[in-house]
């Protein structure tokens, strides 16, 4: 196996300096805050510009496929800057979980479709589904899909659903519209509307079946957006900590800087090297699933065990050193906070990423 490199080459910072423009020109915090209204800001032309101008969506398709045959390292870059950004754009959903999933399974159309930033597609199993737990809640019934799904992100916005279904060869993967008759896509609450949440119903829905391996290849999906979500949350941490450092530099009480308090330092002391530890993890995992190395699963379990935790310290913390201005709705400090507790339960806990790490390396129980 090769040795791990953390640092960031020229063509992934390229990647980074476009796909940063262009959020910043494209979504810009106060229509993010607007999906929380009702009448949201419609961000499906970003998304085009993002898969289509940047090749994004096809980031983890071979180029044979009409990808760009880049990796998890590249699509860790993305990942961060859509967590900076709080970007309401279904990359996670469709061009990470379904087209991973798609690849796996051996389909070659979808996943070119997919690619080119034609289509989207959504991974139907619960947001909150652990890597190694899969299992699927749809049955295959004299060739129709039945049953329900819940808390399913991206499924709003796809056009395109793949449904791991148990059918006469154990666990299968099917396709089918989104809009197909009988499927029903019910809205939910959910605290992050930047990546909303939807049960969904199938009675008797007609589909077609994809490859014969689908329980790895769902499996593989939910390991490798595991392993992608932890820079998307430390992305989401040097936003906090960047524009927090950057507030108590110019915010004054009694004619003094409020950062050059004492206390207000050291707790910044201790989130600077948070989010170093933050950035060496997350950045393991991505190197460590790029090149296939045997230590994935204990860097997976390692960055989603710290990183999900760091994030939703780091968003309540630019919430309180901000003060009453990171209380209001209309700085965009909230959404932060809200994309990390939302992220930290999306695949398992960190307390089952902890666990799974302890069994990981024989660490035997207290």
């Amino acid at each position: 196996m090769s040795t791990a490199d953390f640092a960031y080459s020229d063509t992934e910072e390229a990647l980074r300096d476009s796909v940063r423009k262009l959020l910043t020109d494209r979504c810009p915090p106060a229509a993010v805050t607007s999906v929380y209204d009702g009448a949201p800001h419609d961000f499906s032309p970003l998304w085009t510009e993002l898969a289509r101008d940047l090749g994004v969506a096809g980031l983890l398709v071979p180029e044979e496929l009409g990808g760009a045959g880049a990796g998890a390292r590249e699509a860790a870059v993305v990942m961060e800057e859509i967590g900076r950004a709080v970007a309401p754009v279904p990359f996670l959903t469709s061009a990470v979980l379904a087209t991973v999933a798609l690849l796996r399974a051996g389909d070659t159309s979808l996943v070119r479709e997919l690619a080119e930033g034609n289509r989207t597609a959504a991974l139907t199993v619960p947001l909150s589904t652990t890597p190694g737990a899969v299992s699927a809640q749809v049955l295959v019934v004299d060739g129709m899909l039945t049953g329900v799904v819940t808390s399913v992100a991206g499924a709003l916005e796809a056009d395109l659903l793949v449904v791991p279904a148990h059918g006469p060869d154990g666990l299968e993967l099917h396709v089918v519209d989104r809009d197909a008759a009988g499927i029903t896509v019910t809205a939910v609450p959910s605290l992050d509307m930047t990546r909303p949440l939807a049960d969904l119903s199938f009675a008797a829905v007609p589909s077609v079946r994809v490859g014969t391996n689908g329980a790895e290849a769902v499996a593989e999906a939910i390991r490798c957006g595991a392993v992608l979500l932890a820079s998307e949350q430390y992305g989401l941490a040097r936003w906090c900590f960047e524009t927090t450092l950057a507030y108590v530099k110019q915010r004054k009480q009694f004619g003094r800087a409020i950062g050059s308090y004492q206390a207000i330092k050291h707790r910044l002391a201790d989130l600077y090297l948070e989010l170093g530890s933050a950035a060496s993890v997350a950045r393991y995992a991505a190197d460590t699933y790029a090149r296939g190395d045997a230590d994935t699963d204990i860097a997976l379990a390692l960055a989603q065990s710290y990183c999900s935790d760091i994030a939703v310290h780091m968003a309540e913390e630019c919430i309180q050193l901000h003060g009453g201005i990171g209380m209001t709705w209309e700085y965009p400090a909230h959404l932060y906070l809200k994309r990390a507790k939302s992220d930290q339960l999306t695949f398992g806990t960190g307390y089952r990423h902890r666990a799974n790490l302890a069994d990981l390396i024989d660490l035997p129980a207290a």
